[in-house]
């Protein structure tokens, strides 16, 4: 693929992230009056701003919508390309004060996730790319780490998972973990080399993961289901079972080591 087949795209989410710090500069992370969704997931004023902002600069005529903060607009289905968004990734951690949150944006073009950004105001970190340009962090060049060995290689883990104690059997791994919010924040860390790899097993939303996603595959990292398949967007059902995301090097080493974590389908 050319470069400029994404460049306007890239344009369009770079602006989006300029447009969204002016809504973050309304709020102080730590003191964020928050409302609770069903499911016990927290939503702030804060993400709803964010979410008609990212729409505003995005969305063009003939493109579909998915976004956390958005009606599920089905006619997204049969639009080759869709906007996927979380306005507001690691919520939680907003509400919280702790600087582990994000816009995520990605552009999914049948079915696969094409170009990405990440933007975290708190350390002031960008990530945004596309597949035919590569990616770059906070404006300089950056590919995904070239780490050909589990032994030593960093793993952010969620923050939340490992509070549930659902990384207690990966103790003993060769690889160190790091909890951390955000798993858009995490994907990007990945696919700018600053960490080896992430993965959870646990459900996610499309929404979660698909602008890390397009960055890690564009930065040229590995993205795969649990199930060892790649990763497909805008489904009917955008909840999927957990990711895996890597530099190049350790895909099967992972995928092997894994493999025995990984409970059957039910």
């Amino acid at each position: 693929m050319q470069t400029s087949h994404y460049s306007d795209v890239v344009a369009r989410i770079q602006s989006a992230i300029e447009a969204s710090k002016t809504v973050f500069s309304r709020f102080t992370p730590g003191e964020i009056a928050a409302e609770y969704k069903a499911g016990h997931d927290p939503v702030t004023e804060a993400d709803r701003e964010l979410d008609e902002v990212l729409r505003k600069n995005l969305l063009r005529d003939g493109e579909g919508w998915l976004s956390e903060e958005s009606a599920d607009d089905k006619s997204r289905l049969f639009k080759s390309r869709v906007w996927v968004v979380d306005p507001l990734d690691g919520t939680r951690e907003f509400v919280a004060g702790i600087p582990e949150f994000c816009v995520s944006v990605a552009m999914v073009e049948r079915g696969k996730p094409v170009a990405g950004g990440i933007y975290n105001p708190a350390t002031n970190e960008t990530f945004v790319g596309s597949i035919a340009s590569g990616i770059t962090y906070n404006g300089e060049p950056a590919h995904a780490s070239q780490r050909n060995s589990l032994d030593g290689a960093l793993v952010l883990a969620s923050r939340s998972e490992t509070k549930r104690g659902e990384w207690k059997e990966f103790e003993s791994a060769p690889f160190k973990i790091q909890p951390m919010g955000s798993v858009a924040y995490k994907l990007a860390r990945v696919a700018a080399g600053l960490a080896d790899i992430t993965f959870t097993l646990v459900p996610k939303h499309e929404w979660d993961i698909a602008g890390g996603a397009a960055l890690v595959l564009s930065s040229g990292g590995r993205v795969r289901t649990k199930w060892k398949a790649e990763l497909a967007c805008n489904r009917q059902n955008p909840k999927l079972g957990g990711l895996i995301a890597c530099g190049p090097l350790l895909e099967d080493q992972l995928m092997n080591y894994l493999a025995p974590h990984i409970k059957p389908v039910e």
